[in-house]
C-alpha cells in the first residue's frame, strides 16, 4: 500500500492542476489555449481527504501555473503541499492531444505519481481523467467566482465514483502598490 505522505501528494497534485485548468471566467469562449493563458499565475489553499483510510487529513498548497510550451493548450504546475510537518514537492503537466487531453502529476503511473489520459475543458469547469495501474478516477473543478475554485477528486469503485479529495484555492495577487513617482 502506498505511504500517508505518497498517497496525499498524488491526490493533492490531482487537485492543484485541476485549480489551475479552472479559473478561467465563466465568459470564456471555448478556446482551450487562451483559457489555459488565463489560468496563469500563483494559487493558494487548503483541501481535505474526505473518505477513506486518511479521512479528515488536512493539506495545504502553493502552487504557480504557467501555459505549456509549444503550440498545444496546456498547462506546466509547480509548487509544494504540507500536510502537517510534511512537505511535498509538486508538479503535472497537461497537454492538449488531439480533442483531449494527456499529462502527468509527479513523475506520472511508471513513478510515484498519476497520468493523465483524458480531459475536457468547458465554460466553468474542467474534467480530467487519472490513472494509476489498477485506479481510476476522475478530477472535476467547479469555477465558483473568478478567484475561487471548488475541487473534488473521485476514484472509481465498482460501478460508481466515489469523492476522496475536495480543495477550495484561491487565486494569490501581488499586492504591490503601483502609482507615481512623481
Amino acid at each position: 500500500m502506498f505511504s500517508r505522505p505518497s498517497l496525499i501528494a498524488r491526490g493533492v497534485a490531482a487537485a492543484s492542476l485541476a485549480a489551475l485548468t479552472c479559473a478561467a471566467s465563466p465568459a470564456f469562449s471555448g478556446d482551450d489555449k487562451a483559457f489555459f493563458e488565463q489560468v496563469s499565475g500563483q494559487w493558494k489553499g487548503p483541501g481535505e481527504i474526505v473518505a477513506g483510510k486518511y479521512k479528515g487529513t488536512k493539506f495545504t498548497c502553493d502552487l504557480i501555473g504557467e501555459p505549456a510550451d509549444g503550440s498545444a493548450a496546456g498547462i506546466k504546475l509547480d509548487g509544494t503541499c504540507r500536510v502537517g510537518v510534511f512537505k511535498q514537492p509538486m508538479s503535472a503537466l497537461i497537454t492538449q492531444k488531439g480533442k483531449t487531453y494527456t499529462g502527468k502529476f509527479l513523475d506520472g503511473a511508471n513513478g510515484k505519481g498519476l497520468d493523465i489520459v483524458s480531459g475536457n475543458v468547458a465554460k466553468d469547469k474542467v474534467v480530467v481523467g487519472i490513472n494509476r495501474k489498477k485506479l481510476n478516477g476522475a478530477m472535476i473543478a467547479r469555477l465558483q467566482d473568478s478567484s475561487t475554485l471548488n475541487i473534488t477528486i473521485s476514484v472509481k469503485v465498482e460501478d460508481a465514483m466515489v469523492p476522496v479529495i475536495g480543495v477550495s484555492l484561491s487565486r494569490q495577487v501581488d499586492n504591490m502598490a503601483v502609482g507615481s513617482i512623481e
